[in-house]
């Protein structure tokens, strides 16, 4: 009952969210005139999109398989990528994408993937994921291109809040990685201020649960010393990974048929969007990502083809996945639910 209740929450949060973005974005704009720049866009451009989507989500799917495989574990291909699919659709629908690793293991403990094995790979998927965005955000901030800073500028409060959130998220999981007892200090003392100050009451299953949770992160500092290759393998697909999926605002660009800005400044800015939004409570970074494209990109597209553009990019990059995602993610479901009934 409590799961069904959370889905349902879940699902009214995303709508609401939703509903209120449309009618941000669209309030007193002429939607037959955005209609009609839409219908201007190049369309092999927009294909080309979506097979970046594809492959964004098969990336992770060549990851869960790599990973899996170092620790004995030889699954095809294609079911690491339904794991993929099943992943990405409840990130894009769960608050920071916190449903995909959940739903993720559920499927995996189907195939007889054992919850610790599971958990591991997926650990190590997350961390390597937050990693990247971090350096991208550190690298951009520490260098700072005169052309990306200069479109930045309006939002840069959004951007450094970004970071810090990721960097934080970062640092937190790889204490729990590496000092463990660091960690469960520093969160029981947390947990007491927090009941102290009558924030949280005091519940005894509370820290039962919290050592629950740090135990899944033990067996990780192991296979991070013992897999030092793999994991610097896994970090380098998953920069090819983001990087494809940023590149398909350079695509909407070029469909509009703009030229001016060279590619890596609009992957960046792209890349720059992600950072901010990635750990703030949305799904999917709906309401967020859509301001803040419109704001820096605006003088790259222009007035009249910045809502057209947005609604190209946003639409391949966040809505297509999440659609392809979800017919996926049921075919997923049907799959590994009746292989798994023929094995019992």
């Amino acid at each position: 009952m409590g799961s069904k209740k959370k889905n349902m929450m879940n699902a009214l949060f995303l709508a609401a969210v939703f509903l209120l973005t449309i009618w941000a974005v669209f309030r007193g704009k002429d939607i037959h005139m955005v209609i009609r720049y839409l219908e201007t866009a190049e369309k092999p451009y927009i294909l080309a999109g979506i097979v970046c989507v594809i492959t964004f989500i098969w990336g992770e799917s060549i990851i869960i398989w790599y990973l899996l495989g170092t620790i004995g574990y030889q699954l095809k291909p294609l079911r690491c990528y339904l794991y993929s699919f099943i992943g990405f659709f409840f990130s894009c629908i769960t608050p920071s994408a916190t449903g995909g690793q959940p739903a993720q293991i559920f499927y995996m403990k189907k195939d007889n993937i054992p919850v610790p094995e599971s958990t591991l790979v997926l650990m190590i998927v997350t961390i390597t994921y937050k990693f990247v965005l971090v350096v991208l955000g550190l690298l951009i901030l520490l260098i700072r291109p005169a052309r990306v800073m200069f479109y930045l500028e309006p939002v840069m409060f959004w951007m450094y809040l970004g970071i810090a959130l990721n960097v934080f998220c970062v640092i937190s999981m790889l204490t729990l990685v590496f000092h463990p007892h660091l960690a469960r200090v520093i969160m029981v003392k947390g947990l007491s201020f927090l009941e102290r100050l009558h924030l949280l009451k005091t519940k005894p299953e509370r820290m039962q649960k919290l050592e629950n949770a740090m135990n899944q992160y033990h067996g990780a500092a192991e296979y991070y010393w013992s897999h030092k290759l793999v994991v610097v393998n896994a970090f380098f697909i998953t920069v090819l990974q983001r990087l494809v999926l940023f590149f398909v605002t350079y695509l909407i660009y070029r469909a509009f048929r703009i030229h001016g800005e060279s590619a890596w400044v609009i992957v960046s800015l792209q890349g720059m969007i992600s950072v901010a939004v990635d750990m703030l409570p949305l799904p999917g970074g709906m309401g967020i990502s859509e301001t803040l494209f419109l704001i820096i990109f605006q003088p790259i597209f222009g007035e009249m083809l910045i809502l057209p553009a947005m609604i190209l990019s946003r639409g391949i990059s966040y809505y297509s996945q999440l659609l392809i995602s979800a017919v996926m993610t049921v075919a997923a479901h049907f799959i590994i639910r009746g292989e798994s009934e023929k094995e019992t």
